[in-house]
């Protein structure tokens, strides 16, 4: 463990407040000691949040009925106001001299957090401890911040010294701090990126032009896109051939979905991260920008087994019911599923952008020659060569941006240097977009 010094849970709070916050039940104890979390509201960066830090040095942070009654009173409180809510996790769990009374106090914790969920941003910074049903609460708000001591587990595992490390490469943490004044300064960012709550429009901020011009991966293509400096990655270690990133376009607050790599197919786990940051977007309105470059998702026998395509209906589901804006670029290749689900009509993208240079098909080109120019290859003198030159000239014909601009597969072909005005232009003709969805309860994606 590191011996970086511990803030108490007061001195976080004034951390995560702009000035002079309020105390909520100051006063309230379990038997003789004080209750062991402070709730208060304040200003954020000029936002109103509601939130709690828990305190260690008292009996450990244990929950009891009192603590959590104080917890719950700011979760009812924002509802009614349509406030955020950070939670400040360091406590090693229920109060084992009342264990019938916790599991009474975590349910309706619990219970108000998913309630809650989708109408006003929650997030959670685990400054310390955070076991069991505390660490269902806190995954279950939109985004988990973590200090890099900070233990995050159902089950305490000794062989897992870096349960930080842990939680970011299984996508549970979405940034990983060094220490509580980061990890605070991360939710305050989150905070401004971010709606005040489900019915409010998307911040905005002033804004530069991009200094630089790179599209060989995705975190230097958005940097290059999108607003100088604004680019926030969330799950870098998970999904690692996938992208998501809150950022900012000509000052408007908006989700960043990329492929990393072309010759990467996603996975289970891209899947997973790009549905999980799609739906997130989505309950709070922010327009999400898809930039498409990838071969597809894997299909081979590992990833049959694993239940994979479970996760690629969940990323086709969250893109086809997400109702905020959305618009898809492809930089380069687009096979397949991926761009079915991604950009093509599954995704409902209200514009479908590619580049002169894209290479849009529904198979690999490779695989493609072999069914349509099998003659061809049949005779050749050299099979690999004239495959790769077949493949070349389908990539030029069959699967180029003009032929799919020319059956709607895509709204049109732009060159590289309009990439940013034609993005710009795209979110503000879309600003008010009105949808009206099926009536129903909710879908039932396959989760």
């Amino acid at each position: 463990m590191s011996t970086q010094t511990v803030l108490s849970a007061a001195q976080r709070l004034s951390l995560l407040y702009d000035g002079e916050y309020t105390e909520i039940a100051s006063e309230v104890k379990s038997g003789n000691y004080l209750s062991g979390v402070i709730t208060a509201f304040g200003y954020v960066n000029d936002t109103p949040v509601y939130a709690f830090s828990q305190d260690s040095s008292v009996k450990n942070g244990a929950l009891t009925k009192e603590q959590a009654a104080k917890i719950v009173k700011i979760y009812d409180m924002a509802a009614k106001t349509g406030v955020p809510v950070v939670g400040i996790y360091d406590s090693y769990g229920a109060d084992i001299n009342d264990p019938v009374g916790g599991l009474e106090s975590y349910g309706e914790w619990l219970n108000k957090a998913n309630s809650l969920s989708g109408v006003v941003p929650q997030l959670s910074l685990v400054a310390g401890t955070c076991a069991m049903t505390a660490a269902m609460i806190a995954v279950s708000s939109d985004i988990v911040v973590m200090t890099k001591d900070a233990e995050l587990f159902i089950t305490p595992n000794s062989e897992d010294k870096e349960l930080s490390v842990t939680s970011a490469k299984n996508g549970t943490a979405a940034i990983i701090c060094d220490n509580d004044e980061d990890g605070i300064s991360k939710i305050k960012e989150l905070i401004s990126r971010l709606p005040q709550n489900n019915l409010s429009e998307v911040p905005m901020f002033e804004f530069s032009s991009p200094e630089t011009f790179d599209l060989s991966n995705a975190d230097s293509a958005a940097k290059s896109i999108f607003d100088e400096g604004s680019v926030l990655e969330l799950y870098s270690d998970f999904g690692r051939s996938s992208y998501t990133a809150l950022a900012t376009l000509s000052g408007a607050s908006v989700g960043v979905v990329a492929t990393n790599k072309s010759d990467k197919k996603l996975n289970a786990d891209d899947a997973s991260k790009i549905a999980r940051f799609v739906r997130t977007c989505d309950a709070y309105s922010i327009p999400v920008i898809t930039l498409l470059d990838t071969k597809g998702f894997c299909i081979c026998e590992n990833a049959q087994k694993s239940g994979a395509v479970r996760q690629q209906a969940k990323v086709a589901s969250a893109y086809a019911e997400a109702t905020t804006v959305k618009i898809s670029l492809i930089l380069g290749k687009a096979y397949g599923s991926a761009f079915i689900a991604l950009a093509g009509k599954n995704a409902n993208a209200d514009l479908v952008y590619a580049l002169d240079t894209a290479v849009i098909s529904s198979t690999d080109p490779l695989t493609a020659v072999e069914f349509l120019y099998h003659d061809k290859l049949k005779g050749a003198k050299n099979v690999e060569k004239e495959r790769e030159a077949l493949a070349k000239e389908f990539e030029k014909t069959e699967a180029s941006a003009k032929n799919a601009a020319e059956k709607m597969c895509v709204d049109s072909v732009i060159s590289k240097e309009n990439i940013r005005a034609s993005l710009i232009s795209a979110v503000e003709i879309m600003a008010g977009k009105r949808v009206s969805a099926l009536p129903k309860k909710h879908s039932n994606c396959p989760f």
